[in-house]
């Protein structure tokens, strides 16, 4: 069983954390994006390579009837080293136990970085059920298989040291990624991830995804379902593997990315970096043409 990790708020009072009121307040968007389930992991919440501002966004704009939350949603691993716990940090569990609230089925498996809420799988915290798996129906009957994925992961599983090195050496990498965005824009340049670039690039680690894929892919095959849905690996993902339905919701720290199930069962991934440079762009050449 994993040690406990301190939370900097009280879990036995989620019921009431959503009376709280935000350090950025809620947005009131007309016509925000309906969808029939959403589907976020790896936001690392408790690092500062978490994405806080974009993710904020994203639920401003996005709503669904069903959001599973696919682990790694607190990192308990980098706060027993050090607490790290901006305002924007608990604006992201106020917004999740709002939704709650409001009647949004919250599904919640946790993963190797938040394994601390294991223990309580099978229970309901604040409207939100904690679950180890889950089996989701889509809109045109497609059984998924939802889990985190660590449990497939051979060096999380067998080698946890070197798991934990390999989790400073990429903590080191996203210090170096929000400096280098804290440059580009200066320049107004959109967001870039470098670790999803150096995957890209790297020959071992573009391998040891394809496996984990295909692993995880071998399990759905395995319980006769449709298809699988997983987070872990930081690489939002779509394809068939041997018949088998992958997808991948990917992360809020690099990639910041979501996967969403439309009202008849299309599945699609959101890129939302990408959106919000869209959803900018009319208004930097507004800007300009008023220069």
């Amino acid at each position: 069983m994993a040690t406990i990790t301190r939370l900097p708020f009280d879990t036995a009072q989620f019921s009431d954390f959503h009376a709280l009121q935000p350090a950025i307040p809620e947005r009131t968007i007309g016509g925000r994006r309906q969808y029939r389930t959403v589907w976020i992991s790896d936001v690392h919440l408790g690092t500062r390579g978490c994405n806080a501002e974009m993710l904020i966004d994203f639920l401003d704009h996005v709503d669904s009837e069903t959001m599973y939350l696919v682990g790694d949603m607190i990192d308990g691993w980098a706060m027993k080293k050090r607490l790290y716990w901006p305002a924007t940090h608990n604006d992201i569990v106020w917004r999740v136990l709002k939704r709650a609230k409001r009647g949004t089925r919250i599904v919640y498996i946790p993963g190797n970085h938040d394994e601390m809420f294991r223990q309580f799988s099978g229970l309901h915290f604040g409207g939100v059920e904690i679950l180890r798996q889950a089996i989701h129906e889509t809109a045109d009957g497609r059984r998924l298989l939802v889990l985190h994925g660590d449990e497939f992961d051979a060096i999380t599983m067998s080698h946890r040291w070197l798991a934990h090195l390999g989790d400073a050496a990429y903590e080191g990498m996203m210090a170096l990624n929000r400096w280098l965005n804290s440059v580009r824009r200066l320049f107004n340049l959109p967001y870039w991830s470098l670790s999803k670039y150096a995957k890209q690039k790297v020959k071992n680690a573009v391998s040891f995804i394809s496996k984990f894929e295909e692993i995880v892919a071998h399990e759905a095959a395995h319980r006769g379902i449709h298809g699988v849905i997983a987070g872990h690996i930081h690489k939002a993902e779509m394809r068939t593997i041997q018949g088998v339905e992958y997808y991948n919701d990917g992360d809020w720290v690099e990639g910041c990315t979501a996967l969403v199930e439309h009202y008849d069962g299309t599945m699609e991934i959101l890129h939302w970096a990408d959106e919000i440079a869209a959803r900018d762009a009319p208004e930097s050449g507004a800007r300009l043409e008023a220069a």
